[in-house]
Parts: C-alpha cells; sequence; structure tokens
C-alpha cells in the first residue's frame, strides 16, 4: 500500500472507533423507565424550571424528593415577579424580576407540603401561587384564574 492509502484507511478506523466510543456512552439515564423526577446535576442539585406568567405559576417537575433545588424562576410575563415558597424547610423568596429576565432561587425542600406563590402586588390573591408534596404526591396543574381577575 501507498503511504496515502494507509493514511486514509487508518483516518477511516479512527473516525469508526470515535463513532463506535461515542455511541456507547449515548443518551439514556441508565435505569430503563421513564423517572419523572430529574437526576440531581453533579453537585448534588437540581434544578427545575419556574415558569412566571401572568397570573400562574408552572413548574418544569411534577415529584419532588427531598434535597437541594435550583428553581429558576423566569418571568414569561408582562409585570414584576418574584418566587416565594414557604413549607417545612422554612420561608425562601427570590429577588423581584422584570419581564423577560430571570432569577435562581436555592432551596433545601423537606418532606411535607409547600406553597410557591408570587409575592409582588397581590399577585397571589389572583391566583399565581400552586402546592407541591415533597416526597409524595404529584404537583397539582395551576389553571389560570378566570377572565377578569388581571391587570
Amino acid at each position: 500500500m501507498t503511504t496515502r492509502t494507509r493514511n486514509r484507511v487508518a483516518l477511516g478506523l479512527a473516525a469508526g472507533g470515535l463513532t463506535a466510543v461515542l455511541a456507547a456512552c449515548g443518551g439514556g439515564d441508565g435505569d430503563g423507565g421513564g423517572s419523572t423526577t430529574p437526576p440531581p446535576a453533579q453537585n448534588g442539585v437540581t434544578k427545575v424550571d419556574a415558569d412566571l406568567a401572568d397570573f400562574r405559576i408552572t413548574l418544569s417537575e411534577k415529584t419532588f424528593e427531598p434535597g437541594v433545588y435550583d428553581f429558576v424562576a423566569k418571568n414569561t410575563g408582562g409585570h414584576d415577579h418574584a418566587l416565594e415558597i414557604e413549607g417545612p424547610g422554612g420561608e425562601n423568596r427570590s429577588e423581584t424580576v422584570e419581564p423577560g429576565a430571570s432569577t435562581t432561587l436555592r432551596v433545601t425542600l423537606k418532606s411535607g407540603t409547600y406553597e410557591f406563590y408570587c409575592p409582588v402586588d397581590g399577585h397571589k390573591d389572583q391566583g399565581m401561587k400552586t402546592e407541591i408534596t415533597v416526597g409524595g404526591a404529584e404537583a397539582p396543574t395551576n389553571e389560570p384564574p378566570s377572565p377578569g381577575t388581571g391587570y
């Protein structure tokens, strides 16, 4: 074989080997099932997205186990919002964020029931709230309030 042909064969073998290694390391969580609780991040903190809209809160996860969580609160509404969490682990509040902005609130959740709500300008009373049970049942869906309850 010529040197050029040998180089091409070696390059082809290397590419094939790399493809095999990447395929073997591919997706899947290894448990073979449909886990509803996200795996903890490498630092032991689980990330959950919290969509703060006018006037509802939607969480990206439905079930929670005790542990440390980063709630990434993104304001997708047209008014300032914040996220407050009250329950057995205490009371925690994020900073207030403008429309389009986001903030992260790190909370250690213990077993029990927690209330999530927006503490800004009576938004909680307008339906911007939801509850979760840690170590238990799924979180209920947070339906938007009936028309006429907004600004």
